[in-house]
């Protein structure tokens, strides 16, 4: 399992040195650095990682303000050099906490902690999660009951938070399900179904329209975010002709 996080440190030397443990470590993959929490703001509602190395004393905006906006599927693991916030840490749900100056041993604990905290809720999830069926379609839990949905007729999925909306053909309302988009993206069939944001997988055979980087699903408009623009463009290059 490989982790996505976020480095934001207003020191240099601290950056740097928390990337230098991010590149040693084969199950973390760094997808963003940052000099300040306002300067991560944009990015982390984007494509929000699943793990954050966050300073607390920074400029602007510290990282406990910072915490209050990170979305509920990243995990936090505070990097500061002030003891005093370790208990006001756990209010926001902090994996960990280090303190500086700290060794690659004590960074390589706490992402062990955060690898062992998201294979454990993978594993939860994919005990409640959809069940795929040999004629191409799933089950989903939704208001206490199973309900079936053919995957052919699924226009897009929408996360939020924790769970997520299923978009379906003729149908008035989303199905909401207490689903990870991670446990949808695996299940779901790889050559349909495409994650074009952090919060947005679609049916690329209900794709219609594209317009300005978003895809158009009636008067719904959807982004393509930075993160997943390069995999669309691959999809669109084998099936564009000019």
């Amino acid at each position: 399992m490989t982790l996505s996080c976020f480095i934001i440190d207003d020191e240099p030397l601290a950056l740097g040195l928390i990337e230098s443990y991010v590149r040693k470590t084969p199950f973390l993959e760094l997808t963003g650095k940052f000099h300040s929490a306002v300067e991560a703001t944009q990015a982390v509602r984007e494509t929000p990682p699943d793990v954050i190395f966050l300073d607390i004393q920074m400029a602007e905006m510290n990282g406990m303000e910072f915490a209050s906006i990170v979305p509920p599927q990243s995990r936090i693991i505070f990097t500061t050099a002030f003891q005093q916030y370790a208990l006001e840490s756990y209010k926001v749900n902090a994996l960990d906490y280090l303190l500086k100056p700290f060794g690659y041993t004590d960074f390589l604990q706490a992402a062990n902690k955060a690898l062992q905290w998201f294979e454990m809720n993978r594993k939860a999830n994919m005990q409640s999660a959809p069940q795929t069926v040999k004629n191409g379609n799933i089950f989903v839990k939704t208001d206490y009951k199973l309900m079936q949905i053919e995957t052919d007729s699924i226009l897009y999925i929408e996360g939020l938070k924790d769970y997520v909306k299923i978009y379906v053909e003729n149908m008035d309302k989303p199905v909401v399900s207490h689903i990870t988009m991670k446990t949808l993206e695996e299940i779901l069939p790889q050559q349909q179904f495409l994650r074009i944001h952090r919060s947005y997988i679609v049916n690329t055979a209900k794709i219609k329209e594209i317009e300005h980087n978003r895809i158009l699903f009636g008067k719904t408009r959807i982004p393509i975010s930075d993160g997943y623009k390069e995999a669309f463009q691959k999809f669109l290059e084998k099936r564009l002709i000019d």
